[in-house]
C-alpha cells in the first residue's frame, strides 16, 4: 500500500491534492470535485448519527471540513469521512463512512488511516471522535478514551443563543 500523498490529477493548481493508492487498486483523495453526493448523502442518511440528514447539510460539511473520497479501482465512490481542523492544534474525524457492499476488506481502517496521514494534518495536538460501536478499530489506530472527562464540555445542537 502506499501510505503517501500523491499529487491528484485533478489538482486545481494551489498545490497537490494529497492522495492515496492501495495495492489493489482503491484511491483515497481530498480532492472535493470527486466526491459523489449520490453515494454520501443516502450513506449518511442512514446512518444511526445522522438519520435523514438533508443533502444540502452533507454539502455544506463537506464544504467547510477536508473531505476524504474512498474509490474503488473503477473511480466509483465506496466511502467517505471528513476532518474539520484548524490545521495548527485540533482536528476532529466525523462522517466515517464505507458502503456496505465494499465492507470487510479494511477499507474502513485504510481511509481512517490516510485521513491521520494527511500533510496538513501532523503534528497536532488533539484529534476527537464519537463513535457508538467501532471503538476496537478506532483504538488500533490510536484513539482512546477521553483522559480527563471533567475538561470536557459539549453544547447540544439547537440550543438558544444567550446574546
Amino acid at each position: 500500500m502506499s501510505e503517501r500523498p500523491v499529487p491528484d490529477p485533478a489538482d486545481p493548481g494551489d498545490g497537490p491534492v494529497p492522495a492515496w493508492t492501495r495495492d489493489d487498486g482503491h484511491v483515497v483523495s481530498t480532492d472535493p470535485a470527486r466526491l459523489d453526493f449520490d453515494v454520501i448523502h443516502p450513506a449518511l442518511a442512514a446512518s444511526y448519527w445522522s438519520p435523514g440528514v438533508e443533502r444540502a447539510r452533507v454539502e455544506r460539511a463537506a464544504r467547510h471540513s477536508i473531505p476524504f473520497g474512498l474509490y474503488a479501482p473503477d473511480g466509483v465512490q465506496c466511502g467517505y469521512c471528513r476532518v474539520v481542523s484548524d490545521r495548527a492544534t485540533f482536528a476532529y474525524l466525523a462522517d466515517v463512512i464505507v458502503v456496505e457492499t465494499a465492507r470487510g476488506r479494511g477499507l474502513g481502517r485504510w481511509l481512517v488511516s490516510c485521513t491521520l496521514a494527511h500533510p496538513d494534518l501532523q503534528d497536532l495536538r488533539r484529534w476527537m471522535l464519537f463513535t457508538r460501536d467501532a471503538h476496537l478499530l478506532y483504538a488500533r489506530l490510536g484513539f482512546g478514551p477521553l483522559t480527563n472527562p471533567a475538561r470536557v464540555m459539549v453544547r447540544p445542537g439547537g440550543a438558544p443563543s444567550t446574546i
